[in-house]
């Protein structure tokens, strides 16, 4: 990737105006490139063109490049429909899964047009879905991973890195075997223990759900994602998410052993492990993770009141890595937690507190 990037002057045509491609057509606007839209709704490619995400595509149109945003069922069927459709342009893709993707081009569109496939996947998303869902700004700073085969063009490879910085992302290489490794590690089996973690609360008691805190919305987050959607990515995946989730059920088995027989050593020793893992996770922008302190801080649940600690926070010098919000359920008050280097936290509890907050240690 040390090679100088071709320019993208478009037109980029995306195909798939849901949340990752509205969003890419946004940014790709936002960069100042020419974006066509294609949808099976007419509906999405209308919302999303009136958001400023591009135009709404046509045959006369000479993509140099053209994304396929559609869900994983039928991301190959659409790849080679483009890679026919636009004999000049370079095809990418944002699928979940990688692996299989080249063989299933190569054998449906010929070795000659599967050069120009290039496979992608922005490691960015959310919760929610659709064109109304989309930010030009929701792969800032993020890693796009770039997985070419075997007989990907380089020129073709260059290009799909000029999108992914075009976008502001962070263009990471990867063979689509290893891709799918990693998805399924960072990605996929969380996502599973997620839901399995949110499945417990359904059917729960409301004065259990009472105690609910930020924990346990941390935890179950992602579970909130689109089961069919999610379903196809894992089924797309499954034998690198079987093996992760073999590992998985061993090391519970271990923990309700632990925990059955009030071992606290070896319970403690996979407590241990979480922590290492946490502490594993690459820091913003990828840089090494530097230790971090929580300052709490109690908000008053009024108009303007966040804006008006965030403002002070600012004022203070410090800069805020995360935020949390947890609400009181017995009081209009909010319980809002910065994350801050932990050489800085000290200070702006004094500054905080000398403007009126209230805070806790």
């Amino acid at each position: 990737m040390g090679e100088q990037a071709p320019v993208l002057t478009g037109p980029v045509e995306i195909v798939g105006a849901g949340l990752l491609g509205t969003s890419i057509g946004l940014a790709c606007v936002r960069a100042g490139v020419d974006v066509v839209l294609a949808d099976a709704s007419v509906e999405h490619v209308r919302t999303a063109s009136g958001l400023g995400a591009g135009r709404p595509a046509s045959a006369s149109d000479r993509p140099q490049l053209v994304v396929v945003a559609v869900p994983p069922d039928a991301l190959g069927t659409v790849i080679v429909e483009a890679l026919r459709d636009r004999p000049e342009a370079v095809v990418t893709d944002v699928g979940s899964v990688k692996a299989g993707l080249p063989a299933e081009v190569e054998r449906a569109a010929g070795p000659e047009a599967a050069r120009r496939y290039v496979g992608g996947h922005p490691m960015a998303g959310s919760e929610r879905s659709g064109p109304l869902a989309a930010t030009p700004a929701l792969f800032d700073g993020r890693p796009w991973a770039i997985t070419p085969h075997a007989s990907s063009e380089q020129a073709a490879v260059r290009l799909v890195e000029a999108l992914a910085q075009r976008c502001g992302a962070v263009p990471v290489a990867l063979s689509p075997e290893e891709h799918d490794k990693a998805v399924a590690r960072t990605s996929h089996v969380p996502h599973l223990l997620a839901a399995l973690v949110a499945g417990r609360l359904a059917d729960a008691p409301e004065q259990h759900l009472a105690l609910s805190g930020q924990g346990v919305r941390d935890v179950t987050r992602v579970a909130a994602g689109s089961p069919a959607l999610y379903g196809q990515i894992v089924s797309a995946n499954a034998q690198a998410v079987l093996g992760l989730l073999a590992e998985v059920r061993a090391q519970l088995d271990a923990v309700i052993d632990a925990v059955a027989a009030d071992d606290r050593p070896a319970l403690e020793t996979v407590l241990a492990r979480g922590v290492a893992g946490t502490q594993a996770i690459p820091g913003k922008h990828g840089e090494p993770v530097r230790p971090m302190r929580s300052v709490f801080v109690s908000v008053p649940d009024h108009p303007g009141e966040l804006a008006r600690l965030f403002a002070d926070a600012g004022a203070s010098g410090v800069n805020i890595e995360d935020v949390h919000i947890d609400h009181d359920p017995g009081r209009p008050v909010g319980l809002v937690e910065l994350v801050v280097d932990e050489t800085r936290a000290e200070h702006l509890l004094t500054s905080l507190e000398s403007r009126g907050w209230v805070t806790h240690r």
